[in-house]
């Protein structure tokens, strides 16, 4: 089958384009071109029409929305770096995105749309309660990032649909951790992740999330044991350790696989949250 490479010059073109055929849409390619690799030196095996969205004005970008940050699903984690308006302690997830070759073309529209459980920008946008906006020559919709996955490499982006954007609150946490855990320290999938994030005020927890990645079909959180922790005095979190972890070892369902194993991933995983229970948070 010949492979046409589209590249329309709108969002609206694009759109149209997607209602007429089933098309591969590509942005940077750093997960596509990855899932779809052959034999080395031979192209990736893409069926059908390649649409290209990257350089879309309407893609890309990152600007404040009222109390939230409106990203473009085309920006890069290079940019998202480099913003001054994304928090710091939105930048670590970032940071450990593959290397600073993949970093300058791999978009956080990409890694939310390839829907890897390993994704390392996901429990990001889970714990920050992050909307996606899809729009199709029919409309656009707006879709909590907790119902966007259905499963590993499963989406509810339906055929005729672009991911255009993400809507990410700017919440008022002074606190927080990015563990991931991988073979080195760079260029690396994760084995397993952890994101804490918490706002503390007057030595009170206002706000703690927490979401894990590669435990599970899809990001793990667990709103129960977030609401055991708000209210408690910093200080009083970790007797409140055991029975978080229990909540957070009852939803994650880890696997056997190339990089890990099922032992492995849970026992790591809880060890992260109970260090950052007892260790980050109560400081």
């Amino acid at each position: 089958m010949t492979v046409r490479v589209l590249r329309p010059a709108t969002l609206a073109e694009a759109l149209a384009r997607l209602a007429e055929s089933r098309c591969t849409v590509l942005a940077g390619g750093t997960d596509l071109l990855v899932r779809h690799r052959t034999a080395a030196g031979a192209l990736p095996d893409l069926s059908g029409d390649v649409l290209l969205v990257g350089r879309l004005d309407a893609l890309r970008g990152i600007a404040r929305d009222g109390g939230a940050l409106r990203v473009g699903a085309a920006a890069t984690f290079a940019e998202l770096l480099e913003s001054p308006l994304v928090p710091d302690l939105w930048k670590e997830p970032f940071a450990s995105v593959g290397s600073p070759a993949v970093r300058n073309v791999g978009t956080i529209g990409g890694n939310a749309a390839n829907a890897s459980p390993a994704g390392d920008s996901l429990p990001l946008l889970a714990a920050l309660d992050g909307v996606l906006l899809l729009q199709s020559a029919r409309g656009e919709r707006m879709v909590p990032f907790r119902d966007f996955h259905l499963g590993p490499g499963r989406t509810a982006l339906a055929p005729d649909e672009l991911l255009v954007a993400l809507r990410l609150p700017l919440l008022p946490h002074d606190r927080g951790v990015w563990w991931k855990v991988g073979p080195r320290r760079a260029n690396a999938v994760s084995k397993l992740s952890f994101l804490g994030l918490a706002a503390v005020e007057d030595g009170i927890v206002r706000d703690a999330r927490m979401a894990l990645g590669a435990v599970a079909p899809t990001v793990v959180r667990v709103p129960q044991a977030e609401t055991l922790l708000a209210g408690l005095r910093a200080v009083d979190v970790p007797a409140a350790a055991d029975r978080v972890l229990a909540l957070l070892s009852e939803a994650i369902r880890p696997i056997d696989d190339v990089r890990s194993t099922r032992a492995y991933r849970r026992e790591v995983s809880l060890r992260l949250a109970r260090r950052f229970l007892e260790e980050v948070l109560p400081r």
